[in-house]
């Protein structure tokens, strides 16, 4: 019979053939945890008296959610975070390198085939690479640091096909939305989604990065793409190592397949309080926003700022509107600076922070008051995720974005792109 993606890494790391539905163990090839989850993952190690990790070099420790620390607490679980990656050997990526699930494929630790832990529901990016990418709680990150090992159920599969070309002022984020829209937030339960078609070969790494990242929205365990020449592009000169993609077999047996044109998928907004409910942005245009924030692990890539900038260019952000920039690395950030984007960006009146996670996760830099408004580029917007809980989060495209800070309200890109 044959398997899909998900079957068939987890069965070459099993060592044996492993369908849906199956309770297996399987070794760990990297686990990882920020500033939000170690602490706990370390409290979880020390109750248990554990002191020697299975293989420390397969250990990742980034501060990235409250970072640089806004607060003396933030600050002591920073150090805390310090003094035992030291003690144990285990890799740190401290303030500034930037958002876990950017930093760790620029870095070359990430590859096809793997199976990958990540203390946070967002590693779920990491399957645009072909690799077995989850999210898990600190406890389950630290017995896996400790073992080397998880046990998990295999699980089913979805195969989303999307066909065509997009519009050229519709990005990623617009085609996820609408995948979410569709599937809804509990649509793809512990279930691997993967993506195949026409238009997911013409993305670029950066755009297939945006729709892994979002699977975990609708329940997904994993967002998988089969590795293709962009992706082995991408990783030849960060990686050591032979590359080994895996794909799935032709008569694959996934419980659902969905369809969807390219043409058909238009600027998409997910309104509040959930990430579901999804509507074209014409349908939502001229609400007043008090800030747009283009950035997170789901808008903060290079791409996201360079598409920002076709709107952005010899325009200004509206009176009364904060538009706060985060990259998502220092590497993206550095190309910001050298291809003269950071500079644009700041002629038109936006504020560059530093690569962080703050403001998608209300931690700083960008918290909204009561009864704010915000359109971002990140992940969630349920009551309270941004800030004050009383604001109101529109999620959409850095297109989206873009428009909606010069205008000062919901703006569909389309009327500047079209």
């Amino acid at each position: 019979m044959g398997m899909t993606l998900a079957e068939k890494i987890l069965s070459n790391k099993v060592g044996e053939d492993v369908y849906a539905g199956e309770y297996i163990v399987v070794d760990v090839d990297l686990v990882y945890a920020h500033d939000g989850t170690a602490p706990l993952a370390i409290d979880v190690l020390r109750k248990f008296r554990i002191e020697e990790l299975s293989d420390p070099s397969k250990v990742v420790f980034v501060i990235d959610h409250a970072a640089p620390a806004p607060h003396a607490e933030a600050a002591a679980l920073h150090i805390q975070m310090r003094e035992y990656a030291r003690s144990k050997r285990i890799r740190l990526f401290d303030v500034g390198n930037g958002i876990s699930h950017q930093i760790l494929p620029e870095k070359g630790l990430v590859k096809p085939g793997m199976v990958i832990l990540g203390a946070d529901s967002h590693t779920v990016t990491l399957g645009a690479f072909g690799a077995f990418a989850t999210g898990v709680g600190s406890t389950d990150a630290a017995i896996a640091m400790a073992r080397g090992k998880i046990w998990m159920r295999v699980p089913e599969s979805i195969r989303v096909n999307i066909e065509g070309k997009l519009r050229g002022w519709v990005m990623a984020k617009d085609v996820i939305l609408e995948i979410i829209g569709k599937l809804k937030s509990d649509g793809a339960n512990y279930m691997s989604v993967e993506f195949h078609g026409s238009t997911i070969r013409d993305m670029s790494m950066d755009s297939r990065m945006a729709l892994s990242n979002m699977v975990v929205e609708m329940g997904g365990k994993v967002g998988l793409i089969p590795p293709d020449k962009v992706t082995l592009s991408w990783l030849r000169d960060r990686t050591s190592g032979q590359l080994q993609p895996i794909i799935p077999d032709n008569d694959a047996n996934y419980k659902e397949v969905h369809v969807f044109r390219a043409e058909d998928i238009k600027p998409n907004v997910s309104a509040p309080d959930n990430v579901d409910r999804v509507v074209p942005v014409e349908d939502v245009e001229g609400i007043e926003i008090n800030e747009v924030f283009i950035g997170s692990c789901s808008g903060g890539r290079f791409e996201d700022f360079y598409q920002a900038l076709r709107i952005l260019r010899g325009r200004r952000v509206a009176d009364r509107v904060r538009c706060i920039i985060a990259p998502a690395s220092r590497e993206v950030y550095s190309k910001l600076l050298d291809s003269g984007i950071a500079k644009a960006l700041v002629e038109a009146g936006c504020l560059i922070g530093p690569p962080t996670c703050g403001p998608c996760i209300g931690a700083h830099m960008g918290v909204m008051g009561p009864n704010e408004v915000v359109l971002s580029t990140s992940t969630r917007n349920f009551p309270g995720r941004m800030g004050d809980p009383t604001s109101e989060i529109y999620l959409a495209s850095p297109l989206t974005a873009a428009a909606t800070a010069v205008k000062g309200k919901i703006t569909d890109p389309g009327r500047f792109l079209s």
